[in-house]
């Protein structure tokens, strides 16, 4: 019985008791009446003092009467009886109903941080779970107002699930940047509450596709700011970039003003955006930086001039040869691998430096490719790993062996493995679209 039927049921018996009280009042008050208007009443509390005798004065149609009486107030006294026993049965259920709606709530909480622990470990596995357990919806409304409220959810987890490439996690995206309200502010406040509500990943895709539909909600609440969705998007990653070179202390060439105003000539398809506007914009950065959420040390340096690519990978052990899944981030010219997608620190570090990268086939493991040394193939490769203890050793990987989970992945971790030593896929992303929204005027 659900919770529903429950308190349909507790109803019901509540309004039979009343029913059968109600009955037993309306026969015994009468009863009594006739008791006093024939003058039995008080002959009758005599029978008490005569130990249930019939007093021999009484004429045959009162002992009649005095029979009926007492066969009556036993039925009167099993009727009472009965609704006592009804009573405390009502009593226990009510006691019992608190104590199970009690349980219940428990036994719930303890699954909702039992799914907000899974999502902050493998996001899709925590909605999944939450799914699963009639704790969220399955709609992409529901799971963007979980991601939303964020209770207890790690931000780099929300990040990394609104960036996915699904078409059921870009619905989510969408239904996440409607909930946010942007109407009648600039640009930069804007963008301040945008990116405290999770932390961007690292893929050049993944900001791509989020900051896309960031633009697309800012322009939808403020009609005519800008010409088009493309102007606020490049306008958008010109403010964050600024942010980093004026509060990165590695940075030292700090743009002016009149720079910054310079870098946005003619993004306004094709036109100038105010110069009061852009110049609002600087000084509200250069006053205040943006705050990043769950900052642990690293700033948006290696998010937009790095090369990025994350995502789960088996990992072949050096000495011990068992695969261990872990969670790796590529960026900076390195491959970091963490124990899982909330961990501070990374479990080893991989620079790619001399580094090459093959395919190859292996009998156990599907998807599989190789760093190596070219021409030294018993080489020890520089890398570095933290042991359980916390000691931080060298590694002892000839070959570091990967197994990615679908071809289409495999091809992926190598194509972005070799570009991030040639070229940078965040800036000829946004090169490509500045320059179409640049080029709007002239066609």
């Amino acid at each position: 019985m659900d919770e529903d039927d429950s308190y349909v049921a507790f109803a019901i018996r509540i309004r039979i008791f009343r029913v059968n009280f109600n009955i037993v009042l309306s026969v015994t008050l009468p009863v009594k009446l006739l008791l006093l208007r024939q003058g039995l009443y008080i002959r009758r509390m005599m029978l008490n003092d005569y130990g249930g005798k019939v007093p021999s004065d009484l004429t045959a149609e009162e002992r009649q009467e005095l029979e009926n009486i007492r066969r009556r107030k036993q039925e009167l006294l099993a009727d009472i009886q009965r609704l006592k026993d009804e009573i405390a049965e009502v009593a226990n259920e009510i006691e019992n109903l608190g104590s199970t709606e009690e349980r219940k709530n428990m036994q719930r909480n303890k699954q909702v941080a039992m799914g907000r622990k899974k999502f902050n470990m493998d996001p899709k596995k925590g909605i999944q779970f939450l799914i699963e357990n009639d704790l969220l919806k399955n709609t992409c409304e529901d799971i963007a107002q979980f991601l939303y409220k964020g209770e207890g959810l790690n931000k780099t987890a929300i990040g990394d699930y609104l960036g996915e490439r699904d078409e059921f996690n870009i619905q989510v995206l969408h239904a996440f940047v409607e909930l946010h309200e942007f109407t009648d502010l600039n640009l930069v406040q804007a963008l301040r509450q945008f990116l405290w509500s999770f932390r961007l990943p690292g893929e050049a895709q993944k900001i791509d596709r989020m900051m896309e539909a960031f633009a697309q909600r800012y322009c939808q609440c403020n009609h005519g700011v800008f010409q088009s969705t493309d102007t606020c998007y490049v306008l958008s990653f010109a403010i964050i970039m600024l942010n980093t070179s004026l509060h990165n202390p590695n940075v030292k060439d700090k743009p002016t003003v009149e720079r910054f105003i310079a870098m946005n000539r003619g993004i306004n398809d094709g036109g100038d955006l105010p110069e009061e506007l852009l110049r609002n914009l600087y000084e509200s950065i250069k006053n205040e930086p943006f705050k990043i959420p769950e900052d642990d040390g690293n700033d948006l340096t290696h998010t937009f001039f790095n090369p990025d690519r994350e995502g789960w990978l088996l990992k072949l052990g050096g000495r011990v040869k068992t695969w261990k899944r872990r969670w790796f981030i590529l960026t900076d010219n390195c491959l970091y691998y963490f124990e899982y997608t909330t961990d501070k620190e990374p479990r080893g570090i991989i620079p790619l430096e001399n580094l090459s990268i093959r395919e190859v086939e292996d009998s156990k493991k599907p998807n599989c490719f190789e760093l190596y040394i070219p021409d030294n193939k018993d080489q020890v490769i520089k890398a570095c790993k933290t042991e359980a203890d916390g000691r931080v050793v060298e590694g002892n990987h000839t070959v570091y062996r990967i197994s990615a989970p679908t071809p289409e992945e495999k091809e992926d971790w190598i194509k972005c493995i070799k570009a991030a030593i040639s070229r940078d896929p965040f800036y000829e992303m946004l090169a490509a679209r500045k320059k179409k929204v640049s080029s709007t005027k002239r066609h």
